[in-house]
Formats: C-alpha cells, sequence, structure tokens
C-alpha cells in the first residue's frame, strides 16, 4: 500500500463534509458541557451530540473504506448500532442517578426552574 492512498473525488468530498460536521457536532457539545451551569442542562450535550457527531463520523468512515477497498465495509455498522443504541440509554440512566441522589439528599429542587430543563418536587 501507498502512504498516501488515492480515493477519487466523488467520494472524497462526501467524506470531508461528513468528517468536518461530525467533529463540529462534537465540539459543539463539549463546548456546552463546559458552559452550561447545572447538571442536568450539562448532560443534554454530550447525550445528543454524541449520537449524532459519532454517527457523521462514522458514516464518513463506511465511505472511505468501502470505496478504498472496492466492497462494502459493515464493521462500522455494528459499532453505529451499539452507539446508537447505548448512548440514549446511558445519559438517561446518569440523570436517574442524579435525580435519585439529589431527592435523597432532600432537594427539592433537582434542576433549573427557570429554564424548564428539568425539576423534581417532593410533595409533602
Amino acid at each position: 500500500m501507498n502512504a498516501v492512498e488515492n480515493i477519487p473525488v466523488w467520494a472524497a468530498v462526501p467524506v470531508a463534509v461528513l468528517v468536518i460536521l461530525g467533529g463540529s457536532i462534537i465540539l459543539i457539545g463539549a463546548l456546552g458541557l463546559m458552559r452550561l451551569p447545572s447538571f442536568y442542562q450539562r448532560i443534554h450535550g454530550p447525550a445528543i451530540t454524541v449520537t449524532l457527531g459519532a454517527g457523521c463520523i462514522l458514516m464518513a468512515s463506511i465511505l472511505y473504506f468501502s470505496v478504498l477497498q472496492s466492497r462494502v465495509v459493515v464493521h462500522e455498522l455494528i459499532i453505529t448500532a451499539f452507539v446508537f443504541m447505548t448512548a440514549p440509554v446511558v445519559s438517561m440512566m446518569i440523570m436517574r442517578a442524579a435525580v435519585y441522589r439529589d431527592l435523597r439528599a432532600g432537594k427539592k429542587d433537582t434542576g433549573v426552574s427557570s429554564g424548564g430543563v428539568y425539576r423534581s418536587e417532593t410533595r409533602e
């Protein structure tokens, strides 16, 4: 194999667009994780962007290696299915654990009440 592989322009352009789009989406999610004030707001950035950003990058990988090897590469499809199924579930479980922790600690407001992101009150 050569150090620099030749890939046709018709495949290089969508691969480049998908990689740039996926990287941008993941960067936006990371900035949201860094900038938002409460845990319940911060969890939404990575939860949504991991799935979409990783999907774009995996689609670029599928296209690149399928064109390079002149056959359909399915390894990334398995990774994509695994990420799409597990990322939302993991985020939901982390949020539920935080709500449970806050309720056990006796906090009445477990989120930002004015933003409408998440609010859980105990009834007395």
